[in-house]
Parts: C-alpha cells; sequence; structure tokens
C-alpha cells in the first residue's frame, strides 16, 4: 500500500510500505477515505517530537470503511463507515471508566512524554505519533490497523460526507474540549490564541457554546480575517499590536480581562529572542510565551485551558502571577471518545460546520507536498485533507 512515511526533519514521502494485517482479536483493518494533516503533524515534520523513527507512518486523523475484522469484534462490521479517534482506550481501565480516555493505561507500550514520570505509568497510545505514545502506523495511508476495535471506530450515518466528519477524529473535539475546559457559558469573554485549525475550533465552539466576545491572536492576516468573517471574532495580529493582553483588557468591562484564555499554540509558540537561545541551548523545550499572554489577559479567578502540545521545561511562566490572580489551569489530550456522539448530533443538526475551514484537497501521493504547504503557511492555506485512491 502507499503511506506518507518519516525520513528526517521536513522530509516525509508517499512510499509503498507492507499492508497492515490483524494483530489482535480486538483489531480492525480500516480502508482510509479520507484523512488531514494537523498542527500537530508538524511538530513531527520539522523534527520536534523525540523518537520518530524512519519510516513511521504518520497520521491521526483519519477515517473510512471497516475491510476486516478480528474474530473479537463486535461493535462493527466489514462495510461499516468509521471514524477513528486520533486516542487509542481500552474502554474499561481506571481512566477509561471516568471517561478521561486520553488517560489510557493500557494501550500504550512506549514511555510517554513525562520527564519525571516516576512509576506512573504512560498516557494513551496515539496513531502516528512517535514511538513516545505507542508507535502506533497512522492513517495517512491507503490502510491502517485499528486497534482495540469494540471502543475506538464511531459509526457515521450514511447522508454525511467523509469531509463533514472527519474531523470528529482529532481537531473538532480537541476545540471544544478546550472552550468547555475555559467554562464558556453564555455571555462568556475569551481570547483564543492561534488561529491554526484548533483555534478555529475552539472558535466554533465557543461561538456555539454562547460567548460573546471572542478575541483571536496570531500574525497570519489570513486566519484572522477568515475567523472574523466566519466566528465574528475580534482579531488581533501580534506583529501590529505591541501589547496584545493591553489591547484585549482595554476592551473588556472594567479592565478586568476576559473570563478565560485558550492557548492553541503550545511549544512552538513565536517568543523572544532569549527564548530562542533558551531552546538552542536545550535549557527550555517550549517557548511560554503564549501561556504568559495567556495569564496577563485573563481576569482574577479566570480560566486558561491549554490544548496547544507542550513538552520539558518553560522560561518566565509567571506563576505568581497565576497565583496572585487565583486562576484555574485546565488542559491535556483530548478525551474524544466522551465528546465525540455529542459532536456527531451537533453536525447532523447543521449547527456546527467543521468542514470550512479546509482550504486545500490533495491525493495521498501528493501528501509531502500538503505538509510543506501547511508548514509554510502558503497559498492561505489553513486545513489540508488527503484522499487516498484519488
Amino acid at each position: 500500500m502507499r503511506a506518507l512515511t518519516y525520513h528526517g526533519s521536513k522530509d516525509v514521502r508517499v512510499d509503498n510500505v507492507p499492508d497492515p494485517s490483524i494483530q489482535e482479536p480486538d483489531d480492525i483493518i480500516l480502508r482510509v477515505t479520507a484523512t488531514a494533516i494537523c498542527g500537530s503533524d508538524l511538530h513531527l515534520y520539522r523534527g520536534k517530537i523525540p523518537q520518530v523513527k524512519h519510516g513511521d507512518i504518520f497520521g491521526h486523523e483519519f477515517m473510512g470503511v471497516v475491510e476486516e475484522t478480528g474474530s473479537a469484534v463486535t461493535a462493527v462490521s466489514k462495510g461499516d463507515r468509521v471514524v477513528i479517534p486520533f486516542v487509542i482506550a481500552c474502554g474499561s481501565c481506571f481512566f477509561c471508566s471516568l471517561n478521561l480516555h486520553a488517560a489510557c493505561e493500557t494501550t500504550n507500550t512506549g514511555r510517554g512524554a513525562i520527564l519525571n514520570k516516576k512509576q506512573i505509568p504512560p498516557s494513551a497510545a496515539l496513531f502516528g505519533y512517535s514511538h513516545l505514545y505507542g508507535g502506533v502506523p497512522g492513517g495517512q495511508a491507503e490502510y491502517v490497523r485499528v486497534p482495540k476495535a469494540n471502543v475506538g471506530p464511531f459509526k457515521i450515518p450514511d447522508g454525511l460526507d467523509d469531509e463533514k466528519v472527519l474531523f470528529l477524529s482529532d481537531i473538532l473535539p480537541t476545540g471544544y474540549q478546550a472552550a468547555f475546559n475555559a467554562g464558556i457559558t453564555l455571555g462568556s469573554n475569551v481570547v483564543i490564541f492561534g488561529a491554526g485549525p484548533v483555534g478555529l475550533m475552539a472558535a466554533a465552539s465557543a461561538r456555539f457554546l454562547g460567548a460573546d466576545k471572542i478575541f483571536m491572536v496570531d500574525h497570519h492576516a489570513y486566519r484572522l480575517e477568515f475567523a472574523r468573517s466566519q466566528y465574528g471574532v475580534i482579531p488581533l495580529n501580534f506583529d501590529e499590536v505591541d501589547d496584545v493582553a493591553e489591547a484585549i483588557i482595554e476592551q473588556t468591562n472594567g479592565f478586568r480581562g476576559v473570563d478565560a484564555a485558550i492557548d492553541a499554540v503550545g511549544f512552538e509558540a513565536k517568543g523572544s529572542s532569549v527564548e530562542t537561545v533558551l531552546t538552542t541551548l536545550k535549557i527550555e523545550t517550549s517557548s511560554g510565551h503564549a501561556l504568559r499572554q495567556c495569564i496577563a489577559s485573563v481576569r482574577r479567578g479566570g480560566i486558561i485551558s491549554v490544548p496547544g502540545v507542550y513538552a520539558g521545561f518553560l522560561h518566565g511562566f509567571l506563576f505568581g502571577d497565576a497565583f496572585d490572580k487565583g486562576l484555574t489551569f485546565k488542559m491535556g489530550q483530548t478525551h474524544v471518545h466522551a465528546l465525540l456522539p455529542h459532536l456527531l448530533e451537533q453536525i447532523i443538526a447543521d449547527k456546527l460546520r467543521p468542514e470550512i475551514i479546509i482550504s486545500h484537497r490533495l491525493p495521498l501521493n501528493e501528501a509531502a507536498e500538503g505538509y510543506r504547504i501547511f508548514n509554510e503557511k502558503e497559498d492561505a492555506c489553513r486545513k489540508v485533507i488527503l484522499r487516498p485512491g484519488i
């Protein structure tokens, strides 16, 4: 089969690789009909994630048709059309029983990403996301093995195009969880840092949950304009605004700050020259710039929600400011399984339309070019989907 594989920093290729096969009784083999390039895939593409090996197959946003089932699979059948959560969860461990599927204790054979992990087991395995998270081949391929198939695949009703439901695999639940964790209700004011795919889904979810003012911070004008036109955000370009947090506070009642801040950027946030040096010297592994802006812009007693990926050490976290303001932090990988059914209902009811962010549609064979365009922000790129077999 054909699949997108890793060969070094910014070197990905569509190669011929062996077809996947059933390894466990509760596996299925999925024929992929649509897959996408995620913003977090760019961390892999740039060589920023440890334990990514040559030949690894990327891709954690995908869906398709069940081609083969293991002997213990009862939840789906051959021919079913399903979307797959990027988190691989067993459905029965301590954390899965709490609907914290991203913390599943049983699926990850890697060590996980925590530096000071002690004896704590790693979090759940992820599709196509390094050997820290199990080294499970991803879905930017013609076929993929899906473990735990009595828990993970979700059937899609007939009549819904792939594009409408593909993002249920990751970015829509991730954006929704970020907005929900931010405590957004009717009349809330919120700032979202990052107008990439997750930031856009967070904006869509914040609007759905009843937010009043939604500020969005980025420096790509085309993305900010899209968010303004589609979700009614108040755009702030940090290349043009000297102090983003100050500008936000000036537009809130009583100069209190926003009720919540969402950091949809993560560890590769554009920071200061000092942070660039610290990262080069391996003293710091994540840029704290976006988080500092979140802490500065949110009101006392507010919430900071972090869907953006972080790793390792941070410079200038300003924990004292967070303590003084009595802030709550909520963060982590997305518990897709718990959120997906509700979000599917909203798509069916036409209350959420995640597909509108798609800007580029390419055949799988052109996936390497899709990565390049997405990474370089060329051609007003917001989101790339790939179609195997085209």
